[in-house]
């Protein structure tokens, strides 16, 4: 394996026209509208440091549960205040959406941003009743699908109103980013990067799992993808892969934010 070049096989922004460009779309969508949506609570605290806070959109009406957003960046990068816009599918049909942010790499290591994902989802539960969504783009696809291995201290209570977990474009396979310029930040060892490898891991039998990707996606995207939906399939109550035609890494989870969209439809459950 020491032949391929793992930065350029995780390298996104190149590969896709005005890659640079995207970080501030993301931020000036994001701004939009969460100064124009009505019902929003900002920066409820779920941990003790600075970065552990999310906001909580509410709908219009009494919510029909929660939906709950991880942002990617390699654990390294971005905060909620990118992604607010994403939360307008749900919240258009009665969902509310939490969006947090997290303490990222190097001051954090993956295995302890994968534990402070146990307490922010336990806090934005207590907030709103009924079924819970988890959803995350990339980084945080793997910090979702982390959330279904057996491993992970949930409490049973919670476990039970996870309705679905999906993974966009995640990232579920962590050793070969041991390879890679990232991990001079990440700090990977190879114990660490097989433990917080979903696809190694056992996943809770009642799990519903989808793994949904851009079909221009990097190829390395592309597997992360289908070797999970492999592993787990027979493991879990349901897996679905789902190829979405014509997007790439930094649009693949833009129809978030449409209410009809088949990735909306998918994400809470609607046929």
């Amino acid at each position: 394996m020491n032949h391929v070049d793992w930065d350029d096989e995780f390298s996104n922004a190149k590969y896709i026209p005005g890659g640079s460009t995207y970080p501030q779309r993301w931020k000036d969508a994001s701004t939009l509208f969460i100064n124009h949506h009505e019902r929003v609570e900002r920066d409820i605290a779920y941990g003790s440091h600075p970065r552990q806070v999310f906001d909580l959109f509410w709908p219009s009406s009494k919510p029909l549960g929660l939906v709950v957003f991880v942002h990617g960046g390699y654990w390294m990068d971005f905060d909620k205040s990118y992604w607010s816009h994403l939360a307008k599918g749900a919240c258009d049909h009665g969902w509310a959406v939490a969006i947090p942010s997290y303490v990222l790499a190097p001051e954090a290591r993956i295995s302890e941003i994968t534990f402070m994902m146990i307490s922010m989802i336990e806090k934005c539960a207590e907030a709103v009743v009924g079924p819970i969504v988890l959803v995350g783009h990339s980084a945080g696809g793997h910090l979702v699908t982390r959330m279904a291995c057996k491993d992970v201290e949930l409490s049973l209570e919670i476990r039970d109103r996870i309705q679905r977990f999906v993974s966009i474009s995640g990232v579920h396979d962590l050793r070969n980013l041991l390879h890679t310029t990232m991990n001079n930040k990440l700090r990977l060892t190879t114990e660490e990067a097989a433990c917080e490898s979903p696809y190694l891991q056992e996943p809770v039998k009642t799990a519903s799992v989808v793994t949904w990707v851009g079909s221009k996606e990097r190829t390395e995207f592309l597997r992360q993808s289908e070797v999970l939906y492999n592993e787990w399939k027979s493991k879990t109550k349901e897996a679905h892969n789902v190829i979405e035609d014509d997007r790439h890494h930094f649009d693949v989870f833009n129809s978030l934010s449409v209410r009809d969209s088949s990735l909306i439809h998918t994400v809470l459950g609607i046929n």
